[in-house]
C-alpha cells in the first residue's frame, strides 16, 4: 500500500520506483564520466607517447641484442651483449666520447655564463629592449643547415674571415677543420651562437618572477649591482639554472647537425677530430650499415644522459639541502 501526504501539507507524493531509478541514473552516469574524463584527455598524449616514444626505445634495446644489416632487416642474429662488447673494444667509439664532452664543456659553459649576462642587461630598462629581445632568439630560429654552412665558411682556412681577424693582430692561419682542439672549438661556436638568445630568455623569465622588493632592499642595505647580482639574483635563478643545465647537457650528447654539416663527413674529419656520439651512431647504421651496433650505440647514449641528468639532479638537491640547514 503506498501511502501519500494528507491533502493541504504540501509534501509532494513518493515517486514510483522505476521513475526514482530514471531519476538516480543520469547522476551515476555523471559520477562515472568525471572519475573517467580526466584519463580521457591525457590518453591522446600517452597513446602518441606510446607509438614514438616507448615503443621505438624499447625496440632499439631489442635490436642492439641483434647482429641487423641495414641491407637485411629481417635476418637477425642473436648476440646478446657482444654489440656493447664489440663496441667498448672500439677505439673510435672513445674518440668520439671523448669528442662528446669536450665539445659539451666548450659549447656549454660559455653558452650558459653569455647567456645569464644578457639576460642580466637586459633585465633593465633599457631603450628598445623589446627589440633586443626579439633579435635574441633569430639565431635559433635560423636553420641549422644555413648557420653551419654560414660558420663553416667564416672558419675557412685560406679565405675565412676569422683568419682575416686574426691576420691582423699578427697571428697566423688557423686549420679550423683538421685540428682536433681548432674545429672543436669552431663546432662550439656555432651551438653558441645559435642556442645563448634562446637560454638567455630562459633567464629572463626566470629573472622577471624575482619579486622586486628584494632588490629594493638590497639597495637600501647599499649593495652594488653586482652584490645584488652575487646574492639575490642567482640564488632566485638557480632552478632555472639547473633546468638550462640539464636540457644542455642532453643537447651536448644529442650532438648532430652542426657537426655532420660543418664538413659534409659523418666522420667527423680526417681522424675523426670533431666526431660525436651521434656521427658515430649515423656512421655504423648508415654508413656501414650495422643496425644492431647503432642501436646499441643509441642506448649507450640514454644511460649516458640518464646518468649525467641524474648528477646534476643530485648535485642540485644536495646544495639546496646544505643552504636549508645553514
Amino acid at each position: 500500500m503506498t501511502l501519500t501526504a494528507p491533502a493541504g501539507t504540501g509534501a509532494p507524493p513518493n515517486p514510483p520506483p522505476d521513475k526514482a531509478a530514471e531519476a538516480a541514473r543520469p547522476s551515476a552516469v555523471r559520477r562515472a564520466w568525471a572519475t573517467v574524463s580526466p584519463y580521457a584527455y591525457i590518453a591522446p598524449f600517452f597513446t602518441l607517447f606510446a607509438a614514438f616514444g616507448l615503443f621505438p626505445l624499447l625496440y632499439t634495446a631489442f635490436v642492439s641484442l641483434y647482429r641487423v644489416e641495414l641491407q637485411t632487416p629481417g635476418d637477425m642474429e642473436w648476440r646478446g651483449l657482444g654489440n656493447y662488447a664489440a663496441l667498448f673494444t672500439d677505439e673510435f667509439f672513445w674518440i668520439s666520447l671523448r669528442n662528446t664532452f669536450t665539445i659539451g664543456v666548450l659549447s656549454t659553459v660559455p653558452q650558459l655564463v653569455m647567456a645569464l649576462g644578457l639576460a642580466h642587461l637586459l633585465n633593465y630598462k633599457l631603450r628598445g629592449r623589446t627589440f633586443f629581445r626579439t633579435a635574441m632568439l633569430l639565431p635559433y630560429a635560423t636553420s641549422v643547415a644555413a648557420a653551419t654552412l654560414v660558420f663553416a665558411q667564416l672558419f675557412g682556412r685560406d679565405f675565412g674571415l676569422v683568419n682575416y681577424a686574426l691576420g691582423l693582430v699578427g697571428v697566423g692561419p688557423v686549420d679550423w677543420q683538421t685540428g682536433t682542439v681548432a674545429s672543436q672549438i669552431a663546432v662550439s661556436t656555432i651551438v653558441i651562437w645559435r642556442w645563448t638568445g634562446y637560454n638567455a630568455l630562459i633567464y629572463l623569465a626566470g629573472m622577471q618572477s624575482i619579486p622586486s622588493e628584494l632588490y629594493e632592499a638590497a639597495e637600501m642595505d647599499g649593495a652594488s649591482r653586482w652584490r645584488q647580482f652575487l646574492h639575490v639574483t642567482l640564488p632566485g635563478l638557480r632552478p632555472t639554472i639547473v633546468f638550462t643545465v640539464v636540457v644542455s647537457t642532453i643537447g651536448a650528447t644529442q650532438l648532430f647537425g652542426e657537426p655532420l654539416l660543418y664538413e659534409g663527413s659523418v666522420s667527423g674529419g680526417i681522424s675523426h677530430q670533431y666526431q660525436t656520439l651521434g656521427l658515430y651512431m649515423y656512421e655504423q647504421g648508415w654508413g656501414f650499415f650495422h643496425l644492431g651496433r647503432a642501436a646499441a650505440i643509441a642506448w649507450v647514449m640514454f644511460l649516458l644522459i640518464v646518468v649525467l641528468v641524474g648528477a646534476n639532479a643530485l648535485l642540485a638537491r644536495r646544495r639546496s639541502r646544505k643552504e636549508a640547514g645553514r
